[in-house]
């Protein structure tokens, strides 16, 4: 598996203890505010910055919850050292603080709401393409009677084990968007330089998932040219997705019929990937296909969808 960059890793841990880190941030501004700074009224504004950042990365309610978090502590300084004016929560004080405080959390709720509609339309963008491409990869196997529901069955395996490594959301996205078009990319690179050029458009997530996407079957192309029994698969620079494609494709395939062969029972083919763990395929990869395989099948709507 290859190991993320120390770059990686901060983003990873920045994203998952992002509302604790938040707090801390809060409370540690507020005290060097309130220590070293004289003005302390007219630092006031300063908090609005903090609020907007949580609407933003949090959605709504944890931009409220920190509005009032910061209010309550901005009241406790007042009423204990006074900011700019006599300690307590006299009228004068409240009038000054309390419409300051109701502006910072409508703020908080504005902006978080905001956030919230444009990750909604963005996740309505992202299932419409996705549906796309499980429609077009229907239609390009249903040439190829064997081949049928191939590519969506890689696409969903690939990215429960994807889940079970624990991958962040955007390489899920990247893996899954390949795996959907490995069949076709691996054979016309006419649609690798196709997806390259979302490249341009990057700051859609749509864009990046089909440049990831690129990357990935392009890697994938030349996969079996690589491993092999000679070197150990860890020790090889090849991305964590282009493994696990490599496993859930390999998987899926023994499980499907040929003119040459049967298909493989489940157990069977699950036996053939772990012959091959830590040569031709990952050994953490492989683990996972191992968890994922034993749970009980569920029935999706997909699984049910036919092309006429």
């Amino acid at each position: 598996m290859v190991h993320p960059t120390l770059v990686e890793r901060a983003k990873l841990f920045l994203y998952r203890y992002f509302e604790r880190i938040f707090v801390l941030l809060l409370v540690g501004a507020m005290v060097v505010i309130h220590t070293l700074v004289e003005q302390k009224f007219a630092f006031l504004s300063f908090y609005y910055l903090p609020v907007i950042l949580a609407g933003f990365y949090g959605g709504r309610r944890f931009a409220v919850v920190s509005g009032v978090f910061v209010a309550s502590l901005v009241f406790f300084y007042q009423a204990v050292q006074g900011l700019d004016m006599l300690p307590g929560l006299y009228a004068g004080a409240l009038l000054g603080l309390v419409p300051w405080a109701g502006f910072l959390i409508l703020t908080g709720y504005v902006v978080g709401r905001l956030a919230e509609q444009r990750e909604a339309r963005l996740a309505e963008v992202k299932n419409a393409y996705m549906a796309t491409l499980e429609l077009l990869a229907f239609h390009i196997e249903s040439s190829e009677k064997h081949l049928q529901g191939h590519s969506n069955r890689v696409a969903q395996l690939a990215e429960a084990i994807a889940l079970e490594l624990k991958l962040p959301e955007e390489e899920r996205e990247n893996l899954r968007v390949g795996a959907l078009l490995h069949e076709v990319g691996t054979r016309d690179q006419r649609l690798l330089r196709l997806l390259s050029r979302s490249e341009s458009d990057a700051a859609v997530p749509v864009a990046r998932a089909m440049h990831g996407a690129a990357a990935i079957i392009a890697e994938y192309a030349h996969y079996y040219e690589i491993v092999g029994e000679d070197w150990d698969i860890d020790a090889l620079s090849i991305p964590v997705t282009v493994k696990v494609l490599a496993v859930a494709d390999s998987f899926e395939t023994l499980q499907m019929s040929t003119p040459v062969r049967e298909a493989f029972p489940k157990w069977r083919a699950l036996e053939e990937i772990e012959k091959g763990a830590g040569k031709t395929f990952a050994q953490d990869v492989v683990r996972a296909l191992r968890v994922v395989a034993g749970r009980p099948e569920v029935s999706t709507p997909l699984a049910g969808l036919k092309v006429v």
